[in-house]
């Protein structure tokens, strides 16, 4: 079998209304990203991962979908795709872009023909039940925006269900319908040269067919936005038997383009996303999402890693931030102890069995911004008030150079960015060579030379202890993740420094013993490798 092209890649999120305005209007877009694709290939990227770019009246920036063959004005219009995609193509990188399936816009033409009677034909594209005995929802299941999960349309009498917002009514997988328009719309933006889909909510598109009450959960979930969709037990409403078909249906639509199927299975057991991987007949990659959650401890770190990659050899996508959780850096302590902490773990990632991604600004070891709460743009925030985790921190604008707008774009950007300073921005780390970004080139580079990074078997070499390490044939990777120096003893041989989170170590030797300062990270190439490489 052909390798896949993505098996040595490193990806990079774009969360597109934050990275480069190419319009003056204040808002990431398609002409801003093409203009700055240079940054990516720069830092060594194969994979460029954007957000929803499709028609849509924003009430969550674009994950509420209007139109899934066209392009909102505000992002640009379909040309401007086709010349990312060209751009991308030149500089040797692949462009995925983000694929919502779970659920549409209440603006959507299909929604708004479904609702206008119980006999409309697109009536069973979506998910409608008659009311509960006492005229309330069918159902306990709530919102994972806070509320009910059903919302009563008084001109047909039936409740839809939403696990979202109200206007993102889910669709009816159940429905062969929605099947085969999901099938043209792989195939549309397939033909205009697209690499691949990064599939929304990808564990939820199924519903048990029932639909029973969930049942109270016995600790609340972490990685619930809201305290209500925290107290149940997610037994019904996602995960369900069903959902991997679509995927199986859905490789016979990529396998001619050689497409990626990357899914967002928000699922923190990796027995059960494994499922979604394991045979190779559905997704190709799903994302793990628990790094985004685990505490600054050698043995969590250690379980979240190496359970992952034993249970989906090649079938993850690593993360430790994204445009839904508080930056690493900010999760790790902040500051300059943040920042070490982020790159230690970012060292480790990257030379796991799959695809490490990294998310915009990550690179420059940026913190999540601070967002006013009059500012306050995240609809989880709007509608949740005090108590909900806000994402805006996480989502602040791009740091490009010094300067009034940091190089964003010409006006005040949608949201603020956040008590920034000149040394956050691309310009001035990339005339620093000890800077962040500069490391993260300096990994991603290492991991394209070292072939042992995605081709040779995985071996954790300590199973306890401060030092989490793991070797790859000739290339081993360790980390110190405690408060203490500590040495741990290496395989046999000369191993030499080929990437240090110091850069000053670089270089240097070591036999039988590596020595790691406190949050001082390693990836070491066997002697004879090197000489036989040289």
């Amino acid at each position: 079998m052909t390798t896949p092209w993505w098996r040595s890649s490193v990806g990079y999120e774009v969360y597109l209304r934050s990275f480069a305005d190419g319009d003056g209007d204040g808002v990431g877009d398609l002409r801003g990203l093409r203009d700055r694709l240079d940054h990516l290939a720069w830092l060594g990227v194969d994979v460029a991962w954007v957000t929803p770019f499709y028609p849509s009246p924003m009430r969550d920036h674009g994950y509420d979908v209007a139109d899934y063959c066209d392009v909102e004005p505000v992002f640009g219009t379909l040309a401007d795709v086709d010349a990312v995609v060209a751009r991308c193509h030149e500089l040797g990188m692949r462009l995925v872009i983000d694929l919502v399936p779970n659920h549409t816009s209440s603006d959507h033409r299909w929604f708004q023909e479904a609702r206008s009677s119980r006999d409309n034909a697109f009536r069973d594209y979506y998910i409608w039940r008659d009311p509960a005995d006492d005229g309330g929802p069918p159902n306990n299941w709530v919102s994972n925006f806070g509320g009910p999960a059903w919302t009563l349309d008084e001109r047909t009498g039936q409740y839809w269900l939403h696990l979202f917002l109200p206007e993102q009514p889910d669709l009816n997988w159940e429905n062969p319908s929605v099947a085969d328009e999901f099938d043209a719309i792989l195939r549309f933006w397939l033909d205009r040269g697209v690499d691949g889909f990064r599939i929304d909510v990808a564990h939820a598109l199924v519903k048990h067919p029932d639909l029973p009450d969930n049942p109270p959960a016995e600790a609340g979930s972490r990685w619930a936005l809201m305290d209500e969709a925290a107290a149940l037990e997610r037994l019904y409403d996602v995960d369900q038997p069903g959902v991997l078909d679509i995927y199986r249906r859905w490789r016979k639509v990529v396998e001619p383009y050689a497409g990626l199927l990357l899914g967002e299975v928000y699922l923190l057991d990796i027995d059960r996303l494994a499922a979604y991987v394991r045979d190779q007949d559905g997704l190709h990659l799903s994302f793990w999402f628990k790094p985004l959650y685990v505490q600054w401890d050698p043995a969590a770190i250690r379980d979240v890693l190496a359970h992952a990659a034993a249970a989906a050899p090649d079938g993850l996508a690593w993360v430790q931030s994204s445009h839904d959780r508080s930056r690493a850096v900010t999760r790790f302590g902040g500051g300059e102890r943040g920042r070490a902490r982020a790159l230690v773990f970012a060292t480790l990632l990257m030379g796991l069995p799959g695809v490490p991604f990294v998310y915009q600004g990550e690179e420059l070891g940026l913190e999540d911004g601070r967002v006013p709460v009059e500012l306050a743009q995240d609809p989880v925030a709007l509608r949740g008030g005090p108590t909900a985790k806000s994402r805006d921190g996480c989502r602040t604008p791009m740091l490009w150079e010094p300067g009034e707008g940091y190089g964003f774009g010409s006006t005040t950007p949608w949201l603020p960015f956040g008590d920034r300073s000149d040394a956050d921005t691309v310009a001035v780390q990339r005339d620093d060579p000890d800077s962040m970004v500069h490391r993260y080139r300096a990994l991603v580079r290492l991991r394209r030379e070292r072939t042992d990074l995605h081709d040779a078997p995985l071996e954790w070499l300590h199973e306890e202890g401060p030092v989490v390490a793991y070797r790859r044939g000739g290339t081993l990777v360790a980390a110190n993740c405690g408060e203490q120096r500590h040495s741990a003893p290496l395989p046999a041989g000369t191993w030499e420094a080929a990437f240090c989170t110091d850069r000053q170590s670089e270089g240097r030797s070591h036999v039988r013993e590596l020595a790691l300062a406190p949050t001082e990270a390693m990836i070491l190439v066997a002697a004879e490798t090197t000489a036989r490489r040289g």
